[in-house]
């Protein structure tokens, strides 16, 4: 058994790593709002008060898209936030592991012949958010080299799964779908939809997260992904089929982002080799899990 802090836990991956870690039998206190990381003091009593061995980081502003309207917010809170959490954890917790969850955008735009992207690739952001968790990073890997702290930085690729928001693609394609159903319209607004991603279910991700907190090397960096891209407008038609298959998909000025990355695929060699994961839940059980689940809430099931 691990006692466990997860910062950041009412959001969509605290959720079920919270679940996850428990199912495992650790001991889990989880903190969002109550603790404002941006706030050394707070972050340093809640150490104080619960002494973790390993501490998931989850706590950041994770939306591409605002992002560009709101930079100095997201470069506070997911950089300051980590610098924080690191500084706290160095002085109360110093034994601990701090898994720092960043993201695969921090790779930027890539070309086809640089996939599957390795943890040695070079970082070259494209947008405000890639740009503060590249920033985070540093701080975490400063920690480390300075002070030989045990810091875990995770680099995850797109995720999906039951209780995401409809911020993002899969729940808002979802949504949109549904709407058009009970509303009776003949077509949805929809992003790019020629873009191509590498998505790994929510449930695997957390048991990589765990992992990694428990066996990862401090210092290194890990791809959590799946290993795989699809394009947006396969899964945009595989969600049709399955909500309203009447329903036109057309282009919405309104939801392109100013820069979009045209394709992403990961490698998780690295963890694997590290850890042993590898991803368990394919995408068609995600989307089917996601559309389920807006089926629940609609008292269909």
């Amino acid at each position: 058994m691990t006692r466990a802090l997860i910062t950041g836990g009412d959001g969509f991956v605290g959720g079920h790593l919270r679940a996850h870690l428990i199912g495992q039998g650790d001991e889990v206190v989880s903190v969002d709002r109550e603790c404002d990381v941006t706030d050394y003091d707070a972050v340093r009593d809640v150490l104080s008060l619960v002494r973790p061995e390993v501490i998931y980081h989850l706590a950041a502003l994770t939306h591409v898209g605002e992002s560009w309207t709101n930079q100095s917010e997201f470069i506070r809170v997911n950089v300051l936030g980590t610098k924080n959490l690191l500084d706290a954890a160095h002085l109360i917790v110093p034994d601990s592991c701090v898994v720092v969850v960043s993201s695969s955008e921090v790779y930027g735009i890539v070309a086809e012949q640089d996939l599957p992207l390795h943890e040695s690739f070079r970082t070259a952001p494209s947008n405000p958010y890639s740009s503060s968790k590249l920033e985070a990073e540093r701080f975490a890997k400063e920690a480390y080299r300075a002070t030989g702290q045990r810091v875990v930085i995770a680099r995850p690729f797109n995720h999906v799964g039951p209780g995401q928001s409809t911020q993002f693609v899969v729940p808002g394609l979802v949504s949109r779908l549904f709407d058009a159903l009970d509303q009776g319209r003949l077509e949805i607004g929809v992003g790019d939809l020629t873009t191509r991603r590498d998505f790994s279910d929510v449930r695997d991700v957390v048991r990589a997260y765990r992992l990694l907190g428990l066996r990862a090397q401090g210092g290194e960096v890990y791809n959590v992904a799946s290993g795989h891209d699809t394009a947006i407008i396969d899964i945009a038609q595989q969600l049709r089929e399955q909500i309203a298959p009447g329903v036109q998909l057309r282009v919405d000025p309104a939801l392109l982002r100013p820069v979009e990355v045209p394709v992403t695929r990961g490698s998780f060699d690295k963890l694997h080799e590290t850890t042993g994961w590898e991803p368990e839940i394919a995408l068609s059980r995600s989307l089917h899990d996601v559309v389920e689940e807006f089926r629940l809430r609609r008292g269909e099931l």
